[in-house]
């Protein structure tokens, strides 16, 4: 599915703030359940973890949050006000992008197929490298700018693809194991732009991951899902007593 993420000012984002609930979600994956009626929000504001062991379903969620998979139940989007949003804007960060390393596709280069229909063969306006400029420096990577992608370390990477879902901004975020390549000061500097994105713009930040230790300093709520069910949604708060959290992640908590 092809993502296309519009510009919304943030004065309308204030006003017209993004919240999804998710009804009786269930998948099949030849005529196998694999995800059985979950049910949950993620409001605006919140930072919402997905937790669970591999093969539980984590990823099929945000599959159907993308809708690239086919599912049965419902997904809807919605405002501050209660009104649906018929086509709600998403920012995506892959857990790995794939792409040809050799590839000469510049950071800048890669912002242009997001930012204007210009072929990139034939250059690039002074208006566009400004643009593209002022984005990153938001993430303190401008300097990345005319680097090929496929030089790029994995941090300055997930960097470039976090700004590259922020702008234009969208209605929601979704990260798939955005930091499972960084080290534990790439990790750190990685969550503190998703606390300052949410502080900022206010949109519902849903992802996966298995940094127990992060995901207890920087998200705000968790769903727990075993085996394509959901056990438990609760305030993150709540996650180191947490029985069953305790079952599936023992490690973390001895």
């Amino acid at each position: 599915m092809l993502i296309y993420i519009s510009k919304v000012a943030v004065t309308m984002l204030k006003k017209c703030q993004c919240s999804v609930k998710i009804e009786n979600l269930s998948v099949f994956d030849n005529n196998r359940l694999i995800l059985k009626s979950i049910t949950f929000d993620a409001n605006h504001g919140e930072i919402l973890a997905l937790l669970g062991r591999n093969g539980s379903g984590k990823t099929t969620i945000l599959k159907a949050l993308l809708n690239c998979i086919q599912y049965i139940g419902k997904i809807i989007f919605f405002n501050s006000r209660g009104q649906k949003i018929k086509n709600p804007k998403i920012g995506y960060v892959p857990q790995k992008l794939v792409f040809e390393k050799n590839s000469p596709l510049t950071v800048a280069d890669f912002f242009c197929t997001n930012l204007t229909n210009f072929p990139i063969w034939l250059g690039k306006t002074k208006r566009t490298i400004e643009k593209i400029n002022n984005i990153l420096n938001k993430f303190e990577i401008s300097y990345l700018a005319n680097e090929r992608l496929g030089r790029l370390s994995e941090g300055e990477l997930q960097r470039v693809l976090l700004a590259f879902a922020l702008e234009p901004v969208p209605d929601i975020l979704i990260l798939d194991e955005p930091s499972s390549s960084l080290d534990t000061k790439g990790i750190d500097f990685f969550y503190s732009l998703i606390t300052k994105v949410r502080s900022e713009f206010h949109m519902p930040i849903v992802l996966v991951s298995h940094d127990l230790i992060h995901i207890k300093r920087y998200a705000t709520k968790y769903v727990l899902i075993e085996n394509g069910t959901l056990i438990e949604i609760l305030p993150i708060s709540n996650l180191a007593e947490s029985s069953n959290a305790k079952k599936i992640f023992n490690s973390i908590f001895n």
